[in-house]
């Protein structure tokens, strides 16, 4: 589970393990993951706690080694990590070049290294899940933001295509696209006010914040035998922001 040191990944990581599963927090900070791995190991659980770039090959290779050394195998993949609170606000034609770059690599490439990794050994045994998460940013088309929706909705057909790919070996590929999700790295998002918070919870079916736990129940599905003819697909988990028919 990439970027599980904090946020959305955390509270995935942490309900993974009290469900039994051997959670891998894999996170660009160690301390992060390490701090993580704490919270599930005192709450009677099991961990793994990695440092990872998922925007560097050979560190997502690295990853994925030590895994496979630890456990044996890989049985679910979640590509959280993602580049979003230390983004400024500002017109497309003014994003530089550089944190263009650096989004793609991190949102675009870290889940395809990822996937390039963890799917093979899926593929050998016939079974493995692999979960993407997206934003509802796509399909809302957030401004000033250009670097980050494009690379969020290249995720989704990334899935597609994984799904096409892998489904002959009973591997799976899906995506969660969540709503604006209350975190401790929302928090810090100097762009993300009480005001915007408001706004989105007025036009969501659910009128409440939404909190990482609500994507606990969506992933934990995907991930589970019970989903095993799902695929290629993108659920909203945004409390009625968005609709599809």
């Amino acid at each position: 589970m990439t970027g599980s040191g904090q946020g959305i990944g955390r509270e995935l990581a942490r309900q993974f393990a009290a469900a039994g599963a051997i959670a891998v927090i894999a996170d660009l900070s160690i301390t992060n993951s390490e701090n993580v791995a704490k919270e599930i190991s005192e709450a009677g659980g099991r961990s793994l706690a990695l440092s990872v770039d998922v925007s560097q090959k050979d560190s997502v290779d690295a990853m994925v080694a030590a895994v496979k050394k630890e456990f044996g195998r890989i049985d679910v993949l979640v590509n959280n990590a993602s580049l979003f609170s230390a983004l400024v606000k500002r017109p497309f034609d003014e994003i530089p070049a550089s944190e263009w770059q650096k989004v793609m690599d991190v949102n675009v490439n870290g889940v395809f290294f990822c996937a390039a990794a963890a799917a093979p050994g899926m593929r050998d045994r016939g079974f493995g899940r692999i979960i993407n998460i997206s934003s509802a940013s796509v399909h809302r088309g957030t401004k000033n933001y250009l670097h980050y929706v494009t690379s969020k909705s290249a995720l989704i057909g990334m899935t597609n295509s994984l799904a096409r790919e892998l489904g002959p070996f009973g591997v799976t590929a899906n995506c969660i696209r969540p709503g604006t999700v209350a975190t401790e790295v929302a928090e810090r998002k100097a762009g993300l006010t009480q005001e915007i918070l408001q706004r989105n919870i007025d036009l969501q079916c659910i009128p409440r914040t939404i909190v990482p736990s609500d994507l606990v129940g969506i992933t934990m599905f995907l991930a589970s035998p019970a989903a095993s003819f799902i695929t290629g697909q993108t659920i909203a988990c945004d409390g009625g922001y968005t609709h599809s028919f």
